[in-house]
């Protein structure tokens, strides 16, 4: 079966506007089987909405994710439980492969969203690439294209939503024989996956940047 997963969605765990709960109705909304919630360096925003799934109307698959801030930028962790994973290269990548999750570079090439950039290949052991963001430019998403090429890696689509409007914009069709967890980090191991770019329209674009805004002065609020 083929199922549309959006695996890079943030809440206000970390500098998302919407709740764990509000995320997961409205990926249910939008049409999607499988999310990640990927708050940055805390798993407690996935924890909470794997923990809620059980009072949703229909299936939902929650993926327990991790923006992980290193020394060189940002990469994702997929893992079927809370981790305790280092900030660091390698030894991110070694612990997360010692516990069954996946690791993912985010954004790689976005300069203005702190990614690995050429640090990409350097390293061994990513078991996929971002390589398209919904919130990155046509150039990052490009050379991040020409890196899974050249590396030989799946390549995942994600939205980056830190909004409800942008979950789902841009969204990975994987090939799963049931919709659970195990199932959806095995073929993305695998390959199964074809990634489906997207762009929110100008006035969603809007709103993302009114929050972004809207964040920088609640932090000197408080």
């Amino acid at each position: 079966m083929r199922i549309r997963a959006d695996l890079h969605i943030h809440t206000l765990v970390s500098d998302g506007k919407a709740s764990p709960v509000e995320v997961l109705y409205t990926a249910l909304d939008k049409g999607l089987d499988a999310i990640a919630i990927t708050d940055h360096n805390s798993f407690r925003g996935a924890v909470q909405a794997k923990k809620y799934i059980k009072n949703l109307p229909e299936p939902m698959v929650v993926i327990i994710g991790n923006e992980i801030r290193t020394q060189y930028g940002d990469v994702l962790v997929y893992c079927l439980d809370e981790v305790d994973i280092p900030n660091t290269l390698p030894e991110l990548i070694d612990r997360a492969h010692e516990n069954n999750c996946l690791v993912v570079p985010a954004h790689p090439f976005s300069i203005f969203r702190s990614g690995i950039g050429d640090v990409i290949y350097e390293y061994k052991g990513w078991d996929a690439i971002e390589v398209f963001n919904a919130s990155a430019s046509k150039g990052a998403n490009k050379k991040a294209v020409e890196a899974a090429k050249i590396l030989g890696l799946p390549g995942l689509a994600s939205s980056d939503a830190h909004i409800l409007e942008y979950i789902g914009v841009a969204y990975t069709i994987i090939e799963v024989n049931e919709l659970s967890d195990e199932e959806i980090l095995e073929a993305i191991r695998k390959g199964y996956v074809k990634p489906k770019p997207g762009k929110p329209p100008f006035n969603i674009v809007a709103k993302r940047f009114t929050w972004a805004i809207e964040k920088v002065f609640r932090k000197r609020t408080f």
